[in-house]
């Protein structure tokens, strides 16, 4: 069964924002807000019948306004006019909700509006977790393309280790081999230059 839909507000950066959702963390969750709003009292649910028609007719998607407007909520917003002026001086200060006089009940959300706005939300949930689930598969994709990399230049970098071990161990044992030839030839010479000077001095005597 679909879940009832609620319209929430809030205003971050240079926007306000609202949505319908089925619930406050799932409004949080659509705005990407990384703490709760309607706790610090920066959020809350919306009773404009003008902003609940507009969030229910796009359940499920974040609408802009300019912050501090009372424009129409739509997908696309232009920033606000008066960005780093006085904004007290270029519009009208909001009206608290004591002053706004309240619209005809007519215009409020009927129950068969309710039900295809909560259709359309759930519409929407499985599109953004379908887009969600192609970008994660795409940063799996290419964590295993990196880790592929990593592990051929890793077994490219240990081959070229083990040959250089070997080439390494082979000079070594060449060194060793002539160190003894070296060491045969020096005794074979001591013996026969003694046997040599020997022969000499007998000769000399």
């Amino acid at each position: 069964m679909a879940r009832k839909l609620k319209t929430f507000q809030t205003s971050l950066g240079f926007f306000d924002l609202a949505i319908a959702a089925p619930s406050m963390k799932a409004a949080l969750e659509a705005w990407g807000a990384n703490s709760n709003l309607f706790h610090q009292g920066a959020a809350k649910e919306s009773d404009d019948p003008d902003v609940i028609a507009a969030a229910m007719k796009k359940p499920g998607v974040v609408l802009r306004r300019p912050v501090g407007s009372n424009r129409s909520f739509s997908e696309q917003a232009e920033l606000p006019s008066d960005l780093g002026g006085d904004r007290r001086s270029t519009n009208a200060p909001r009206k608290s909700k004591s002053q706004i006089a309240k619209k005809p009940s007519s215009r409020l959300v009927d129950k068969t509006a309710e039900r295809k706005a909560a259709l359309a939300y759930e519409r929407e949930e499985r599109r953004r977790e379908s887009e969600r689930a192609r970008e994660e598969a795409a940063r799996q994709r290419e964590r295993e393309r990196r880790q592929q990399a990593v592990d051929k230049a890793q077994a490219a970098l240990d081959k070229a280790e083990q040959e250089h071990a070997k080439r390494a161990a082979a000079i070594q044992a060449e060194v060793e081999a002539l160190a003894r030839r070296s060491q045969t030839e020096d005794d074979r010479w001591n013996k026969e230059r003694e046997r040599l000077e020997a022969a000499l001095q007998r000769a000399r005597s």
